[in-house]
């Protein structure tokens, strides 16, 4: 004891920092290490969460689920309207982003989507007659993960729209997206004037046809190599499209002209792919889809297959927890925001586009995209730090999405449950910001993170199904 007490102490302080800063203080010599209590302290899902990690049926369906995510082989494969392949789309259906919702409790936004989407169907004459209508239980709302879709922000699918329809040709599952409108006043920001009603039918009288009539004669196109080639061009093909849509265009440029479309037509279709650096989310929100449904429904896995939120509620599944949602409120999001508006405009988090984040790219990539600060927020050192931040909730890695900026590292991929319940380390996502009034848009851009609540909330599910 005597050395010990004649000698500088060399302490290894785990938790509170305030008792490092005692020691430094006295002239000691400390590490403090960066320890939270797992669940953030709560018993149930503590204890549950000790069983899970210790069970090996967990580990091993972890590893099937896994091994089904890096293998789908996602093809968009065309472009069709909602009603003719979406399943279970009834006549007088909506689709929606996030966990179930109802009239009452839907955000702002998405209510200006809805009323949006009535008018271009032709189910209302105007606005007040559709929130009238859709008040009244004259139409039904239904998540668009019911119905193997994806859409960002608002997610509204209703019958007469062109979806993309994308194969995955390694499982044979389909996944469906909306075609995207651009950024600003859109429907999926709860925008619902003369001006995007005018545009959705441009989009399914005249884009629709010429995509459709480009992708068939190309045979379809292989996703995964596009989306891993524009990780290498400086997108994280979430909130940042620019390489991965012009990698499109040049896909379907030729084919459009060699299918036949009129070139009037096939102009006015490119003019808008131009004009619209986001045009590729909706590809890759599906392509997202597809890959994660291959990995659904394995007993036992605690891999996460969808995160998202509706404006009101942020949700998840898991794998192993067939189609429960486990939900908590919807955080506001953090970011830099247009012009003349603020924090106090902004609606909680909202849209289906956090799938890319759950498929290991958008926030969980933005080390391959460092510009991506400019539109949500940060530093170029930031974006590598969410990155690598990551690994600590993921099961693996996917050898096909790799980092320049890394070494070429690959991405991390399957977010695990537990491992985000045992850190306390809540998944990053990047995100657009709608206003939290129905009708006026987009109005910024940032991040957040999954709420934890969700996780935990999992976890014990997972633990009483798995007894």
């Amino acid at each position: 004891m005597s050395g010990l007490i004649g000698s500088t102490p060399a302490v290894i302080n785990v938790g509170l920092a305030s008792f490092a800063e005692s020691i430094e203080a006295a002239g000691g010599d400390v590490t403090q290490v960066d320890w939270r209590p797992p669940a953030e302290g709560e018993a149930t899902a503590g204890r549950a969460l000790a069983r899970l990690t210790a069970d090996p049926r967990v580990e091993k369906a972890n590893e099937v689920a896994l091994a089904r995510f890096l293998a789908a082989r996602p093809v968009l494969a065309g472009v069709a309207t909602a009603r003719d392949v979406v399943p279970g789309l009834g006549d007088r259906v909506v689709l929606h982003a996030g966990p179930p919702v109802e009239w009452p409790a839907m955000a702002g936004p998405m209510k200006g989507a809805v009323v949006g989407a009535m008018l271009y169907e032709g189910w209302a004459a105007d606005a007040d007659e559709a929130e009238r209508r859709a008040a009244s239980g004259e139409v039904a709302f239904s998540p668009c993960h019911h119905h193997s879709a994806v859409g960002p922000m608002a997610g509204v699918i209703s019958p007469s729209m062109p979806v993309w329809v994308v194969e995955d040709r390694e499982h044979g599952g389909t996944a469906f997206s909306n075609l995207n409108e651009g950024l600003g006043r859109a429907l999926r920001f709860g925008a619902n004037g003369p001006d995007v009603i005018d545009r959705l039918r441009f989009m399914a009288s005249t884009l629709a046809p010429a995509l459709g009539a480009a992708v068939e004669r190309l045979g379809g196109i292989e996703l995964k190599p596009l989306i891993a080639q524009a990780l290498h061009m400086g997108d994280e093909c979430h909130n940042r499209n620019v390489a991965a849509s012009s990698l499109l265009t040049r896909r379907l440029a030729p084919a459009m002209l060699h299918a036949g479309v009129a070139g009037e037509q096939a102009a006015a279709a490119l003019e808008f792919i131009a004009g619209n650096d986001h045009f590729f989310l909706n590809v890759s929100m599906a392509a997202c889809k597809a890959m994660l449904d291959a990995a659904h429904d394995v007993a036992g896995s605690s891999m996460v297959t969808v995160m998202s939120r509706n404006g009101t509620e942020f949700g998840i599944r898991l794998s192993g927890t067939g189609d429960r949602w486990f939900t908590a409120p919807a955080p506001v999001v953090e970011g830099l925001f247009f012009s003349g508006y603020s924090r106090e405009d902004a609606a909680p988090d909202l849209g289906d586009s956090s799938i890319s984040e759950a498929a290991g790219i958008g926030g969980f990539a933005m080390a391959a995209a460092p510009a991506i600060v400019q539109f949500v927020g940060g530093t170029p050192a930031d974006a590598i730090a969410y990155t690598n931040e990551m690994f600590a909730v993921t099961l693996g890695v996917n050898p096909v999405f790799t980092v320049p900026s890394l070494g070429f590292a690959s991405l991390p991929a399957g977010i695990d449950a537990l491992r985000v319940v045992d850190t306390g380390v809540a998944p990053v996502i990047n995100t657009g910001i709608a206003h939290r009034e129905p009708g006026i848009g987009q109005v910024g851009a940032g991040v957040t993170r999954a709420p934890l609540a969700c996780f935990a909330e999992a976890v014990r599910e997972l633990e009483r199904g798995l007894g």
